[in-house]
């Protein structure tokens, strides 16, 4: 007798699921009169919404020849025009690549190389990004539409209206077609494009709303404080999925009174963030100036919250609090927290320091270098597989050896498990350092320091020396009004971790570089670091 059918009999006769961009029509049809989308004083329907869609994606295909797998580069702060995109992209069956709009023309023409895009979108005041890259040599763009008056290309709008009552046909996709070229931060090398597919984000669109936003429907509002082109997009796309109402900041500046103001003024319910602006949010005097009850899901991701930070989150705005782990390659669903799990003891029972258990349909493992699972509650990398896993990094099969390692995706993060299956992420494996032959991981150091009443942010980062190998220094920025130095900090901390782990160099700014998307970037710390020179002078005394 044969071995067993791993597919059970079955010959799949199709891998056929539905083009993302159909959210948007189920959205019309049921909610036309719904309000869709809100910027400043601007409103559209679900039925507007749908019809400038369908009057971009024909446009796409009849006037700029855009075909299925096509690559169509958006360069743009958040906005209507760029949110409308993503649907029109997808409707067309084409790959849509939004870029962190603060990088440079340079940066930018990189991504239209690395991605083959045929198509640019970019709003008018980058028009010098869309020049940099037509100019490139290894650029595939034919054509600019402009978000705005510009030289650059056709106006967004203008085209839409000339186009107004025409439909198109949303293409017909597979389960592995892609729709989305997500880039990574690129805190190592080149950003490289996560491919994101039509199936995998359906899978992660019904996990999210499982896991982290259960109950969500029409009558729910969700604004935007972070970038559509990352996390930010595809928590609106959830939103989208339900029909919810999605509302704009007024500008790309963070204005945290707007924000509690647009708050009370529309009942939002909820919002995706990372914990940097958790922490601007409920500090600022204006959290108390404004009913906020509505608020039902604060969502953050993209970096663990510090337990200081998450104790005056709670005490602010009580058991709403969600976090989730994941990077964009897994579309962050590898574990979830949610708000019953969020606790303001520090008793045992509060699993202090956890970023929760296994999303839905999905399995995690924590390996060695070998990729053998480790013990129970022994460090390692934290692996995950399962249908939320990218289809791989686009063009490069270099990155995907290493991202991949029998089916496991590779997060590059360590952590351990607990017997209850709780994860604790100890840091990134690039920010582990070595000193005098022990590991040292920097957030546990900086999560004792943030206790300290007179610390707001801290980083610390492993920089050579030529005794121990590698010791840390420690960047900090202080709360107004508190004053302190290292001798003091080192002396707090002293009992806290052990003497090696302790920084031997303390550094105070008055700010702390942050990425585009509001997380502390160690990256940026230590050319900051390089520039102002610590390095070298730490490296003087060290050797002295």
């Amino acid at each position: 007798m044969s071995g067993a059918d791993p597919k059970g009999g079955v010959t799949p006769c199709t891998t056929r699921v539905m083009n993302l961009s159909h959210f948007v029509t189920q959205a019309a049809r049921r909610h036309a009169d719904g309000i869709a989308f809100v910027w400043g004083e601007k409103q559209w329907s679900w039925r507007e919404m749908e019809a400038r869609v369908n009057a971009m994606a024909h446009a796409l295909v009849h006037e700029f020849g855009l075909k299925k797998g096509d690559r169509v580069l958006v360069q743009s702060a958040n906005s209507n025009q760029m949110f409308e995109s993503m649907f029109a992209t997808f409707r067309v069956g084409a790959v849509w690549v939004p870029t962190n709009f603060r990088q440079t023309p340079d940066e930018v023409a990189y991504l239209a190389e690395s991605s083959g895009s045929v198509l640019m979108i970019c709003q008018a005041n980058f028009a010098s990004h869309a020049r940099a890259c037509l100019a490139s040599e290894g650029s595939s763009i034919k054509s600019v539409i402009a978000i705005g008056a510009s030289d650059i290309g056709d106006d967004y709008d203008a085209i839409v209206e000339r186009n107004l009552g025409k439909t198109l046909t949303s293409e017909a996709v597979d389960r592995d077609d892609p729709c989305w070229y997500f880039y990574t931060s690129g805190t190592t090398g080149r950003p490289k494009a996560a491919v994101l597919t039509h199936g995998q984000m359906a899978f992660v669109i019904n996990n999210h709303h499982g896991d982290l936003f259960p109950a969500t429907t029409h009558e729910d509002r969700s604004i935007v404080v972070a970038p559509l082109s990352h996390g930010a997009g595809v928590h609106q796309l959830c939103q989208v999925a339900h029909a919810a109402t999605t509302i704009l900041m007024p500008s790309d500046k963070m204005d945290v009174d707007a924000f509690w103001r647009l708050v009370q003024e529309w009942k939002v319910t909820n919002l995706f963030t990372v914990p940097t602006i958790v922490k601007m949010l409920v500090e600022d005097p204006a959290v108390n100036r404004y009913d906020r009850s509505s608020l039902r899901y604060v969502i953050y991701a993209g970096a663990p919250m510090y337990r200081a930070d998450q104790k005056k989150a709670l005490e602010t705005l009580g058991p709403i609090l969600v976090q989730y782990f994941g990077l964009g390659e897994v579309t962050g669903a590898i574990t979830v927290l949610p708000p019953m799990l969020h606790s303001l003891d520090d008793g045992p029972e509060a699993r202090v320091g956890t970023c929760g258990y296994e999303r839905t349909g999905m399995q995690m493992q924590i390996q060695d270098d070998k990729g053998n699972e480790v013990a129970q509650g022994e460090t390692g990398e934290i692996c995950a597989m399962g249908p939320a896993v990218f289809a791989g990094y686009y063009n490069n099969p270099e990155a995907n050896a290493k991202a991949f390692r029998d089916g496991w995706f590779r997060t590059g993060d360590l952590g351990h498990i607990d017997e209850t299956g709780f994860l604790y992420i100890t840091g990134r494996a690039s920010d582990m350092y070595i000193s005098g032959g022990s590991n040292v991981y920097p957030r546990e150091v900086e999560e004792k320091l943030l206790m300290h009443p007179a610390l707001n942010e801290v980083a610390i980062l492993g920089v050579p020396d030529p005794f121990w190998g590698e010791v840390g220094i420690a960047v900090c920025t202080l709360r107004p009004g508190s004053l302190t130095d290292g001798n003091e900090l080192r002396a707090w901390l002293d009992g806290k971790v052990s003497r090696y782990k302790l920084p031997k160099k303390f550094v105070f700014w008055d700010e702390m570089p942050k990425s585009a998307y509001g997380k502390i970037a160690k990256k940026l710390i230590r050319e900051e670091l390089e520039k102002r020179g610590d390095l070298d002078d730490m490296s003087e005394k060290l050797s002295a």
